[in-house]
């Protein structure tokens, strides 16, 4: 049963439930981590692991980060609003925000706001796609709803495997004034490539999505800055545990097509990411936790796509203090698989998972979205 309580006569609200404020319930039967399975399916695709990092330059700035997921058994996603079809040297733009970072914030937020109203340079962005491929590692681009309809296209010719097309807030229909909507039904119905779309928080939004053909959709997007900044900020473990309900109807209208859903807002640990999947989550996308890492692009730095907003950012240039209390910077390989000496899962974190999975008594992700949830 819903939970709703009165906030004013005549006015109502939901409530609802951060990842923070529930705990996994062990059963009867427990298992060896190295039983547990953290392989994720998608499309044709499989990944050794259920995490895609979120798609910014502070992490994906380069062709090396890419490849660095890759080998990690991960899926890096590259932003193709970003530096790479915007700038020739995209090192020397990110150190021009790392530098404007060490005077304020505000600084920072220029930077990047001038560094990205360079225009989109489709043969700049196609060039460095192609190099990607020839990595071997699998090529995911991220696209904004608003940007879909001229750059996925060029994004797919280049060479994209997997498409996302994830702005802070989306709905299956993306409507313009004085323009053409963008139907994305339509839309993803014209493209030979899977499409992941997002984020949503609710049950109806998720379901008009998977009714577009997306391959996945993503719950969450939004920081703490777009909280702050337009207000929307709804308890990630209900919107994931929405969103699987939503899709369990469409995979009885459907006669069986699997949607996957791809958490991504406010994961720092191993026990969050334990949790979204247990909400009902196939996989994550992973932000700041991955900024650490030496191979990230931007030193320790992070910002997400919206940061860059030339009218209205949501987001700043957030400095990982973490990163710079250690003699050496961390890699990709501890930050998801260790070892670690760090006690609160934030390295280690797909050891993590298999350790929750494995004291839960499930050996695959599948079957831990049916572990017992308590309140905290």
């Amino acid at each position: 049963m819903r939970d709703y309580v009165e906030v004013g006569i005549g006015r109502e609200a939901r409530r609802t439930h951060h990842l923070q404020d529930i705990s996994l319930v062990p059963a009867r039967r427990t298992r060896s981590s190295q039983d547990v399975d953290t392989t994720w399916h998608i499309d044709a695709y499989t990944f050794d692991i259920p995490v895609a990092s979120y798609p910014t330059d502070a992490l994906a700035g380069d062709v090396d980060f890419v490849n660095a997921m890759h080998n990690q058994g991960g899926l890096a996603v590259i932003n193709a609003e970003g530096m790479w079809a915007r700038q020739a040297d995209i090192p020397a733009a990110i150190k021009e925000v790392i530098t404007a970072a060490e005077i304020s914030p505000a600084e920072a937020t220029r930077t990047l706001q001038r560094l990205h109203a360079a225009p989109l340079d489709t043969d700049l962005l196609t060039e460095r796609l192609r190099e990607v491929r020839t990595t071997g590692a699998t090529v995911a681009v991220r696209v904004s709803p608003q940007n879909a309809r001229e750059l996925a296209p060029a994004v797919v010719a280049a060479g994209a495997e997997i498409l996302f097309i994830q702005g802070t807030i989306i709905s299956a229909e993306h409507v313009a004034k004085g323009g053409a909507p963008l139907n994305l039904k339509e839309f993803i119905g014209s493209l030979e490539v899977p499409v992941i779309a997002g984020g949503v928080y609710d049950y109806s939004t998720a379901m008009h999505l998977m009714r577009t053909g997306a391959a996945g959709v993503i719950v969450g997007g939004t920081s703490a800055a777009s909280e702050l900044a337009v207000g929307i900020a709804p308890g990630m473990a209900t919107a994931i545990a929405d969103v699987n309900a939503a899709r369990r109807e469409y995979l009885d209208e459907t006669g069986g097509r699997y949607v996957h859903i791809l958490a991504d807002a406010h994961l720092e640990t191993s026990g969050d990411i334990a949790r979204a999947i247990a909400c009902g989550a196939d996989a994550v996308m992973l932000g700041s936790p991955l900024a650490q890492a030496a191979e990230a692009s931007a030193s320790g730095h992070f910002w997400q796509t919206a940061a860059a907003h030339p009218r209205f950012p949501r987001g700043v240039v957030e400095r990982d203090e973490s990163a710079f209390d250690r003699a050496e910077p961390a890699s990709l390989e501890t930050i998801l698989h260790g070892p670690s000496s760090d006690a609160f899962g934030f390295e280690n974190l797909v050891g993590g998972l298999r350790r929750a999975m494995a004291k839960c008594g499930y050996t695959d992700l599948k079957s831990f979205q049916k572990v017992g949830l308590a309140l905290a």
